[in-house]
């Protein structure tokens, strides 16, 4: 799959989301079989541009390439800015926000909210794409609800305005992340365009995958949630488009190596503080896949203020999951 002058890997596209497509976690998933990994939504405006969240959500320090940074915003030309000032600062692949359900995105009429505004989107994707000489992306959902599904006409105006990929989330904003993803509406939208467009929405098994792809004829798929705890789903999807087979899933050593070095990597990244605090979130999503009897001893670890003994906790988890798995033999 190529995005611009960029041939990827695969076909497999790490979902951005606020609050966990950090640097740490794009890269445990490229390591793991994501043949890109999208940052999380940064704001345009200027006044935001050097908080130190935003500079950490901008970090790429050693990170495969190429590099995707994800904005939003509403003003056409806060997000011409923004991409520039992205583009200088180390980003190959400008994403464009449009698929954003959040409350506080939405309210000020950015994210999935400007669906309802199509001649804003042509503006501000037209702003973006001549502002940087590198390619652009567009993420975007369905429609604004189930009345109003006009995917098929954004991408059209996507594709006219020099997007160079298009990936779309099978619910509408309304929706949220209720109910089911319907992917009918992005089969449409694949008939209708001619760029690469990436399926996403409830995509969390390698059987799932292959059934999206299928139906969808889409060029490649973007998984979010699914990886949450399990960032080698990537591997096992790519394993089973290629081979039919199932991939054997990773053992406990395996798990419990790769959870070790995500924590260690959040907490050099955020600090010991922040590092820790963020990381309970991965221990309890991790878990919840190894073993979901094991989440209250998780939640007793959410107290724990210090790296090595968060370290040390998860060591005692696995244990306890060990001992489970011997008495169930």
């Amino acid at each position: 799959m190529k995005i611009g002058p960029y041939t990827l890997k695969n076909n497999l596209v790490l979902s951005p989301m606020a609050g966990i497509t950090d640097r740490p976690f794009r890269q445990i998933c490229r390591d793991l079989g994501a043949g890109l990994a999208v940052s999380e939504m940064t704001a345009s405006n200027p006044k935001l541009r050097h908080h130190k969240r935003t500079l950490l959500k901008l970090d790429h320090s050693g990170e495969d390439e190429p590099r995707s940074v994800q904005i939003v915003g509403t003003n056409a030309q806060q997000m011409a800015e923004a991409a520039l000032f992205n583009q200088s600062n180390g980003a190959q692949i400008i994403d464009i926000n449009m698929g954003c359900p959040a409350k506080k995105v939405c309210h000020v009429a950015a994210g999935s909210a400007l669906l309802r505004d199509e001649p804003l989107v042509k503006e501000i994707l037209e702003a973006v794409v001549s502002a940087v000489d590198i390619p652009v992306t567009l993420k975007i959902r369905t429609g604004w609800d189930t009345l109003n599904k006009n995917a098929p006409t954004i991408a059209k105006i996507a594709e006219q305005a020099g997007i160079q990929a298009l990936a779309i989330h099978g619910r509408t904003r309304a929706c949220k992340y209720n109910g089911s993803a319907e992917f009918d509406t992005i089969k449409l939208v694949k008939k209708s365009i001619g760029i690469p467009v990436l399926a996403n929405g409830d995509i969390t098994s390698p059987q799932r995958a292959l059934e999206v792809l299928d139906h969808t004829d889409a060029d490649g798929l973007l998984i979010g949630r699914g990886a949450q705890g399990r960032p080698w789903i990537f591997r096992e999807i790519d394993h089973f488009i290629k081979t039919g087979e199932n991939l054997a899933a990773p053992n406990t050593a395996e798990i419990k190596s790769i959870l070790n070095r995500h924590i260690i990597q959040l907490h050099q990244f955020y600090g010991d503080i922040m590092g820790v605090r963020i990381a309970r979130k991965h221990i309890a999503w991790y878990f919840n896949h190894i073993n979901p009897s094991l989440l209250p001893l998780v939640k007793e670890s959410f107290v724990i203020q210090e790296p090595q003994q968060q370290l040390d906790c998860i060591d005692k988890i696995f244990h306890a999951h060990t001992k489970t798995k011997d008495q169930a033999a």
